[in-house]
């Protein structure tokens, strides 16, 4: 850790989820070394994405696939290799849409910020909905000759109120328009990366790379058809147009590569019984603490079915805001990072939890709650009686 060290950089023990702004998951040693290994030689990066790509697709059971720059990229990608597929004219006049293909399609009620990706190639965005739920006859009513793409965001089975994936491919592929599947943090499971697109018939689905894959966390990855996943490439680096920023390097290609690799050959079922062995750590260890009820919570912020730690504090009695004790977690170093959860809790996601971590987590916590207890006690015995 010398290099923060000496930026003055504090490191963090993640109790949150893999966000990008605590910098994704941990890449494993063969994921390392992969990357170490590509950056010692030049190699021709067009070569190597199709070769890499290939071998995704097939450990992945998929026509084709894709190794971008993020999620968010691929979205962009993909959006534009549905408004132009393999058109070099229409390719090179992006993100002005005339004359094209240019509206995709999205439910209300699984909205999701990165959709300004689909903003980016220029197509319009329209919604259908509300925000608890999207029919399949609004679905029906909204595709027409103008529509490039339906763009659908899962969070596990759901959202609640939305269409059901295989459905709205069915819609969707009744007239012809290709289906978009947003699946940046649905790892686990293993099987959505190819469920989404080999099972369900979505023309492709789109995962990050630095989060359940521990990948490269400035890296995505498209898999499914061939048609999509081709067009999509199309607009890529090393060619100058509309997906030229996000460019991924011949390190990126290698380490994701090794990412995919490594977690397909993952003890899955092994991995669960862990998180669920930390969660009950975590349960029993609080239970020492009053007034917290430390309980599973399940599935995880993106639906993932695994579970975590619902922490819910009675702030009146310890005179204490969920706010105030997370403040406090940020404050020591390592800075321990949990989610809130409600008004009055937070969760703690043994996902991101590295081996050991969870003590530390649970003595800090303890710490600080118990030590507002004696505090409190203390207080109390020295008000006057009345």
């Amino acid at each position: 850790m010398a290099i923060y060290e000496e930026l003055g950089i504090t490191r963090i023990i993640n109790g949150a989820a893999t966000l990008t702004r605590l910098g994704g998951s941990i890449m494993p040693r063969e994921v390392i070394g992969a990357m170490m290994e590509a950056a010692n030689a030049y190699v021709d990066i067009e070569y190597l994405s199709e070769r890499v790509g290939e071998e995704i697709a097939a450990m992945t059971g998929n026509e084709a696939a894709f190794v971008c720059a993020s999620a968010a990229a691929g979205i962009l990608l993909s959006v534009a290799g549905a408004m132009t597929g393999t058109d070099a004219a229409k390719r090179a006049q992006l993100p002005d849409a005339s004359g094209m293909r240019d509206e995709v399609i999205v439910q209300r009620c699984a909205s999701v910020p990165f959709e300004f990706a689909i903003r980016q190639t220029g197509a319009k965005i329209v919604a259908i909905g509300d925000e608890r739920q999207a029919t399949e006859d609004e679905l029906r009513r909204a595709l027409g000759r103008k529509t490039a793409a339906v763009f659908l965001a899962p969070k596990g089975d759901g959202p609640s109120g939305s269409i059901p994936v295989p459905r709205a491919v069915e819609i969707a592929h009744d007239h012809a328009v290709p289906v978009i599947v947003d699946a940046a943090a649905q790892l686990p499971p293993p099987e959505n990366l190819w469920r989404f697109t080999a099972k369900w018939d979505a023309d492709c689905a789109i995962f990050s790379g630095g989060k359940g894959l521990c990948g490269p966390q400035a890296t995505g990855l498209i898999v499914g058809k061939k048609a999509l996943v081709e067009a999509a490439a199309f607009h890529a680096s090393p060619e100058p147009f509309i997906g030229r920023p996000a460019k991924v390097g011949k390190e990126e290609l290698a380490g994701l590569y090794a990412a995919v690799k490594w977690y397909l050959s993952l003890d899955h079922e092994g991995l669960m019984r862990q998180y669920e062995e930390t969660v009950q750590y975590f349960i029993d260890e609080l239970s020492r603490a009053k007034h917290v009820i430390a309980e599973r919570d399940f599935p995880s912020e993106a639906g993932q079915p695994m579970p975590r730690v619902k922490v819910t504090l009675d702030e009146e009695a310890l005179e204490m805001s969920r706010d105030e004790l997370m403040d406090t977690l940020l404050s020591d170093t390592p800075a321990v990072v949990v989610s809130p959860a409600g008004p009055h809790g937070f969760h703690i996601n043994p996902q991101t939890l590295r081996p050991g971590e969870e003590r530390i987590v649970a003595t800090r916590l303890l710490r600080v709650l118990l030590g507002r207890e004696l505090a409190n006690l203390r207080r109390a015995a020295e008000e006057p009686m009345s």
